[in-house]
């Protein structure tokens, strides 16, 4: 059992926790959740000793073994697998006394403790692990020297998956993660033997693997008992009753402070009022919560381009020469909304890059559309952010001749607002950096936008903001995330990288997580032998989204007209004039009746596109 009891700390002046308290039981698997800044790296320090409380007590069973992700693996001639079974320290130490040891008892010892811990099957549990992190067998007898950081941070979440703890503290474990192994890490925790925290933004996961929510706030932990959406449920009904408890007594102080301020200097009412003033004195402030801060995305519109903005035919794609990607024949529109779907290292972000100029065709024809404007946003271009620069510096570079006020609008409509605009980029959070590269990834209003992990170091809120603004745009979105709520919420078709080959994917993702978690074969859409009947479905599909869309915008335009009507027939020198409050009350009429024709048309086109898409 893990006891957190009235703990309080304070960086340089600044409390992070007061009064803070919290018991995890043996076993539980707990989403620790909270603003950004408030403190829950911190509290994970806390709890492995790092730093020292100011007051109050966390402990933990005498013996108990505490494990977590400090820092990368470091690059060395060790293999992966080496890597990983040698942070079982304990089975590491017997192996090598058993080599070493004469005396008969000990060695009985040590063979007795050894299959206790089940050292003979280590190997291939740790060879499980690292293949549910992406890493082949031949990825596994690599040296950890070959790969990236960001893959040699997977190998150090392997090693503590792999040696057990009794107490996992994982930071934001999802971050360096596909889709593939998020949904593995889900699964594996989520019957994992001992007691789990995990700092997350991933919805999902928090909804999935944890059965309950450590909330940080205020300085306080509160314990909720469920995944994230009961979190929010319960704290939201809970924010409402005391928002509601604010206002009462609010009315009542004010209630008491009237008579106090009427009565208080005559002789008749002293002793009432002064017992009043004590009634105030001794009532406890309940404060009206304050709202979560929230910045919506201002991503710019473009213009609409004629369809398709980017076609291929027998394209191939690759690096020194080899494709990776051979013969594809897809289209993209500027009403798509497509998410990439396939396994680590089959060509998700080599498909990404084509598609953003990164990378030229090998062969086949690939055409884009002559005004086509492409943003790209990938996980590595938040590290290629100038430290020293601040986020002013580089959107000034992109605009040298916007004012100041106009850049700093741009910054503050992705959440970068005074304080953060004249920072060093290298002194802002994680999320402070996606924000700024989203905001030059779109600052020239793309056509198309291809996002490759675009939520690592978002907070939840940012994630809802970045799935309303998507929605919202009007370019072509092509997402690679593991962030399987981001997808569910955004993309409308799942194209599946797999083999060499791209191909739209025939199920939904439920199927394709079924897919991942039970290793059946993915389902993809079946080639027809001529390829004419389905373009012309497609070509269907695309005027019905332009008939809905112009349908929209009649409505617009109609509410707007009435907005209007109703301010010119609000005002009261209008009817001084009868023959004119008669005319503008007959425009209003019109526009009534012609609001209610546009709704139906725009109902009844709304539905044969949805059959049109189904069907």
């Amino acid at each position: 059992m893990l006891r957190i009891d009235d703990i309080s700390y304070s960086i340089q002046g600044r409390p992070l926790f007061e009064g803070a308290s919290a018991t995890i039981p043996e076993g539980h698997k707990v989403g620790l959740v909270g603003p950004n800044g408030a403190g829950k790296t911190t509290l994970f320090r806390l709890i492995r000793g790092e730093l020292s409380l100011d007051g109050g007590e966390i402990s933990l069973p005498s013996r108990a073994r505490i494990g977590g992700v400090a820092q990368e693996a470091a690059g060395t001639a060790t293999t992966v697998l080496e890597t990983v079974l040698a942070e079982d320290k304990e089975r590491a130490a017997l192996l090598a006394e058993s080599h070493t040891a004469t005396d008969a008892h000990r060695i009985a010892e040590i063979q007795t403790r050894l299959a206790d811990i089940d050292a003979w099957s280590a190997e291939a549990r740790a060879a499980s692990i690292l293949d549910g992190l992406g890493f082949s067998t031949a990825d596994q007898a690599r040296p950890t020297s070959d790969f990236s950081g960001g893959w040699r941070m997977r190998v150090a979440l392997a090693g503590v998956l792999f040696a057990q703890p009794d107490l996992l503290l994982l930071d934001e474990p999802t971050n360096y993660l596909d889709l593939e192994g998020a949904l593995w890490l889900e699964t594996y925790l989520a019957r994992y033997p001992h007691t789990v925290i995990i700092i997350s933004h991933d919805r999902d996961l928090l909804n999935r693997a944890v059965g309950h929510i450590l909330h940080l706030e205020a300085r306080k932990l509160t314990l909720y008992t469920g995944g994230y959406d009961d979190f929010a449920r319960m704290r939201a009904e809970r924010r409402a009753l005391q928002a509601a408890e604010a206002k009462k007594q609010a009315d009542r102080r004010a209630h008491l402070q009237s008579f106090v301020d009427r009565f208080g200097a005559k002789a008749s009412k002293a002793r009432q009022a002064q017992a009043r003033v004590k009634m105030l004195a001794k009532m406890e402030p309940i404060t009206a919560p304050e709202e979560a801060k929230f910045h919506r995305f201002g991503f710019p519109q473009p213009e609409e381009l004629s369809p398709p903005i980017v076609a291929m035919e027998g394209t191939s794609v690759g690096y020194d020469g080899r494709p990776v990607l051979r013969k594809l024949t897809l289209r993209i529109d500027q009403d798509d909304r497509i998410a990439l779907l396939g396994r680590n290292g089959q060509g998700k972000s080599t498909l990404s890059k084509l598609l953003a100029e990164r990378l030229p065709a090998m062969e086949g024809k690939l055409t884009r559309s002559s005004k086509l404007r492409i943003g790209y946003f990938a996980q590595h271009q938040v590290d290629e952010l100038d430290l020293a620069e601040t986020p002013l510096d580089h959107i000034r570079r992109l605009r040298p001749n916007e004012t100041p006020p106009r850049l700093r609008a741009r910054l503050a409509g992705f959440g970068l607002m005074e304080a953060q605009a004249e920072t060093k980029v290298g002194q802002l959070s994680g999320g402070q950096k996606a924000r700024l590269s989203l905001l030059i990834a779109t600052i020239d209003a793309p056509h198309l936008l291809i996002l490759d992990e675009p939520t690592n170091h978002l907070d939840i809120e940012s994630r809802e903001a970045l799935t309303e603004a998507l929605n919202d745009y009007t370019g072509a979105v092509v997402l690679v995330s593991h962030d399987m709520h981001l997808l569910a919420l955004v993309a409308d078709r799942l194209w599946l990288v797999k083999d060499g080959a791209v191909a739209p994917y025939e199920g939904d993702l439920d199927d394709y997580r079924r897919f991942l978690l039970g290793g059946d074969e993915p389902r993809r859409v079946e080639e027809k032998p001529k390829a004419a009947p389905k373009r012309a479905a497609r070509d269907e599909v695309l005027a019905l989204r332009a008939e809905v869309r112009r349908a929209e915008e009649r409505v617009e335009k109609l509410t707007a007209m009435l907005e209007k009507l109703d301010v010119k027939l609000a005002d009261p020198a209008l009817y001084n004039d009868p023959y004119e409050a008669k005319r503008w009350t007959s425009k209003r009429a019109e526009a009534v009746q012609a609001m209610a024709r546009a709704e139906d048309l725009w109902m009844a086109a709304l539905e044969s596109l949805d059959v049109a898409e189904r069907g």
